[in-house]
C-alpha cells in the first residue's frame, strides 16, 4: 500500500514540475504543502459552518416564530459576500444614528437648561 502512494505522490510532484517548469527546492516543497494544507483546512471550517447554517435554518423554517431569522440565515447561505456588505452598511448606518441621537439630546438638554437659567 505504501508503494502505491508513493507512486501516486512521484508521479503528482512530476505534474506539478511539469506545470511550473521546474522542481521545487525542498523548502519550496514544504512550503507548497503548507499552503496547500491551510487552504483544505480553511475548505473544512467553511463546508463545516455551512453545514451548521443549513441545520440552523432547517429548524428555523419549521418553528413559525423564527421565519425571518430562517430568511436571513437562506440568504446569507446564497450570498454570504452581499449579506457581509450589507451588515457592514447597516453597522455604519446604526453607528451614525447612534451617535446623531446623543448629539440631538445633547442640544435639547443644553436648551432646556438654558430656558431653565
Amino acid at each position: 500500500m505504501a508503494d502505491g502512494s508513493t507512486s501516486d505522490r512521484l508521479e503528482q510532484d512530476l505534474k506539478d514540475a511539469l506545470d511550473r517548469g521546474r522542481w521545487l527546492s525542498d523548502e519550496e516543497q514544504r512550503s507548497a504543502d503548507h499552503q496547500r494544507d491551510q487552504q483544505e483546512l480553511e475548505q473544512q471550517r467553511q463546508r463545516s459552518r455551512r453545514t451548521r447554517l443549513m441545520v440552523l435554518t432547517g429548524v428555523c423554517f419549521l418553528l413559525p416564530p423564527f421565519w425571518p431569522l430562517a430568511f436571513v440565515l437562506s440568504f446569507y447561505l446564497l450570498f454570504p459576500a452581499t449579506v457581509s456588505r450589507i451588515g457592514v452598511a447597516a453597522g455604519v448606518v446604526v453607528v451614525g444614528a447612534a451617535v446623531a441621537t446623543v448629539a440631538l439630546l445633547v442640544a435639547v438638554t443644553s436648551f432646556l437648561v438654558g430656558l431653565l437659567g
